[in-house]
Order: structure tokens, then sequence, then C-alpha cells
């Protein structure tokens, strides 16, 4: 039984409104859950405090039992100092410039660099 410490939607449609809980990987996303930890509201300031509400000390439990948290959990966790902040990179590698296309920018770096040379 692997357990994810994950958000529940709830609200209305386009009135978002999460809770945090514990489930089972296999459970779905809205449904049975181990134990509720909190809620989430993405709708409220940032500087609000109701924006985040979380019980520090079942969290810390589930993780020590082996809960793993999903990325968005591990972020909105790591922005109370539970937990580290995770290494999330910004450009993804399938856009990253492929072979073809990094020659080319060497070849004209080097033209660039021999006009620059010239004058």
């Amino acid at each position: 039984m692997a357990l994810r410490i994950r958000l529940a939607r709830g609200g209305s449609k386009k009135r978002p409104f999460y809770r945090l809980v514990v489930a089972e990987n296999t459970a779905p996303r809205d449904g049975r859950f181990v134990e509720r930890l909190g809620s989430y509201n993405p709708l409220l300031a940032v500087e609000n405090n109701e924006r985040l509400v979380v019980n520090e000390d079942r969290v810390k439990y589930w993780l020590s039992v082996g809960a793993q948290s999903s990325d968005r959990v591990t972020k909105l966790l790591a922005e109370l100092s539970i937990v580290e902040k995770p290494k999330i990179s910004l450009t993804p590698k399938k856009s990253a410039p492929k072979k073809k296309a990094l020659e080319r920018l060497k070849t004209d770096a080097e033209a660039e660099a021999a006009r620059a040379a010239q004058a």
C-alpha cells in the first residue's frame, strides 16, 4: 500500500478549493483518503494565513512513515519550511536546441568573432 500526500479538489466550477490528504496511489483524486492534513485555497492572496493551512505534526509523521508527496504539495510544504525546496527546471529538455541548431549557433558565433577581429 503506497501512500501519497496530495491535493483533493473541492469547490465549485472555476472556484477551486483543495484539501491536503493522505491517500493510496490507486485511489481517485477526489475519492477515498486515509487522513485529511489541511487545506489550500489558491484564490486567497499569498500573504493570507488561510491560503495554506497544514497540520505540520501529522505531515511530518506521514513523511517519516514513508508517504511520498506530490510535486505540487512538495512545493507548498517547502513554503512552510517543512521539506526542502525541490529542484524544478524551468525549461524542459524537449525544447532545448538540437544538434544542428547548436552547430549553426557555433558557426554564427565564430563568424561574428572573425568580423569583430577584422574591425
